[in-house]
């Protein structure tokens, strides 16, 4: 199989797989819509927001986004992640202190955790320093979970907030954050953003920018290819990678120079892109 990855790539001149499914910032898009999202969440840290949500579809490009905002930020911010959430309110205390490497004994209970989160914001504050909390897949967490991070959002020195939290999440986050039961927590979202599926004419230029950041000819794809994958895919990005590298996979296999429409539908045809729903023909 690597060897005929390695002839994959030379055949079309790549210097490595241009649609791998692993979250890579090099290869972030950046489509109006993931530009409106960077800007927003810019502008939930530079405006000390207490909460901002990120939301997409599955595969929409959430982590590679966030991913790509993280690196840029300055070393004043002190950064915790928790990459893929649970429920649970003792647990997501716990799994904060470690996103922030914050020891604490065994068989502590939420209080006492709440009191070591507290004591190290507060010194992190005197070090003029800010803290961002990142939670992946927060449409996991529960309405006790989240009230317990609404709670971490009010500690506060002096007129500070110490904490910012950047939860991101499937499309029902949205929905949750609004429950009438959460309304204390939804007052402190100040940021927000919703990521779109790409439109046709997007996904056309997300597949050029990869072929092109992998070192090929952005024109290794046809128009009408790219049209076929945005129709198969509905311009979700994760899916159109997986499509397009079995595209790839199958116009090497034919020794053709480029990616035609035929292709993409012969791969649709023989069900090995699991992402087309029972779609069969073009």
């Amino acid at each position: 199989m690597a060897q005929a990855l390695s002839y994959y790539l030379d055949h079309f001149g790549l210097r490595e797989r241009p649609f791998a499914l692993a979250p890579d910032p090099e290869y972030l898009f950046w489509s109006p819509e993931h530009r409106g999202a960077f800007a927003m969440l810019d502008y939930g840290l530079s405006t000390r927001a207490p909460i901002t949500l990120l939301t997409g579809e599955i595969g929409a490009g959430k982590t590679t986004l966030v991913h790509h905002f993280i690196d840029n930020l300055d070393d004043d911010v002190t950064i915790g992640v928790i990459s893929n959430a649970r429920p649970g309110v003792n647990d997501v205390l716990r799994r904060v202190c470690a996103a922030l490497s914050l020891e604490v004994p065994a068989g502590v209970d939420s209080s006492d955790l709440f009191s070591v989160i507290q004591t190290f914001l507060v010194a992190r504050h005197k070090d003029a320093k800010r803290v961002l909390l990142v939670i992946d897949e927060a449409q996991n967490l529960n309405r006790d979970a989240l009230e317990d991070l609404r709670m971490l959002t009010n500690i506060n020195a002096g007129r500070d907030e110490v904490l910012q939290l950047l939860l991101v999440g499937q499309p029902e986050l949205r929905n949750m954050v609004r429950r009438p039961d959460l309304v204390q927590f939804a007052q402190r979202v100040a940021a927000s953003y919703h990521l779109p599926r790409l439109d046709a004419a997007a996904t056309g230029g997300y597949i050029a920018s990869r072929i092109r950041q992998a070192g090929g000819n952005p024109g290794i794809f046809s128009r009408q290819a790219a049209q076929l994958i945005h129709e198969a895919t509905d311009g979700v990005p994760r899916l159109i990678n997986q499509l397009c590298d079995l595209a790839l996979t199958y116009a090497f296999a034919a020794e053709m120079p480029m990616v035609k429409r035929d292709v993409v539908a012969q791969v649709l045809r023989d069900g090995v892109f699991f992402g087309a729903q029972g779609r069969s023909d073009a």
